[in-house]
């Protein structure tokens, strides 16, 4: 079954954000645009990579309304080592969750059993907690996060004109699509 436009389960984990230990709950969740970015582990190779792609881009996201929260299944304390000790990472503004329980990489469909650790998922949640896109591949291919926050804006712009589609490459502020009979066939 796919988690697209379920509600996200109740969860309460730990984050080392911006120098403080935080705690992170479907409650933190609610209320905006969530972009959850489940990563294997702390101290890896392409991790800090995305991390800091994000990092990048993160003024954008919050332009757009949103939080984004990267998750690994390592501690709230190695994530304050790595942010201390990583160039890549020291970028990041944004909460570094520790899911040594694997509650959240269980819940989303990440989790590897036999590693301990989560392959790459990105999922973006709306302001009502409910799941609107998802996308998990195998780990040792990076994403480019300039997608995710496409993504992002695809979604907020349907949520915002029911009846309206983006296309594929939809951009913000490029033409949409209204689904009739009068279009089949002729796309």
């Amino acid at each position: 079954m796919s988690l697209i436009n379920t509600q996200i389960q109740p969860f309460k984990v730990n984050a080392f954000h911006n120098g403080k230990f935080i705690e992170v709950t479907e409650a933190s969740l609610k209320g905006k645009w969530s972009v959850l970015i489940f990563m294997p582990a702390a101290f890896t190779f392409n991790c800090p990579t995305e991390i800091e792609d994000a990092a990048e881009h993160y003024a954008e996201f919050q332009k757009a309304g949103a939080e984004v929260y990267a998750i690994t299944t390592d501690t709230q304390f190695s994530h304050k080592v790595w942010h201390e000790t990583s160039p890549a990472v020291g970028k990041a503004k944004f909460p570094l969750i520790g899911d040594p329980t694997h509650q959240l990489t269980n819940a989303f469909g990440v989790h590897i059993p036999e590693e301990g650790l989560a392959l790459r998922g990105t999922f973006i949640i709306n302001p009502d907690g409910v799941i609107k896109t998802l996308e998990i591949h195998s780990n040792e291919i990076a994403r480019d996060i300039t997608e995710t926050l496409r993504k992002l804006k695809a979604a907020q712009y349907t949520a915002a004109h029911p009846g309206e589609v983006c296309p594929a490459k939809w951009k913000e502020g490029a033409k949409t699509l209204a689904p009739s009979i009068d279009l089949v066939g002729k796309i």
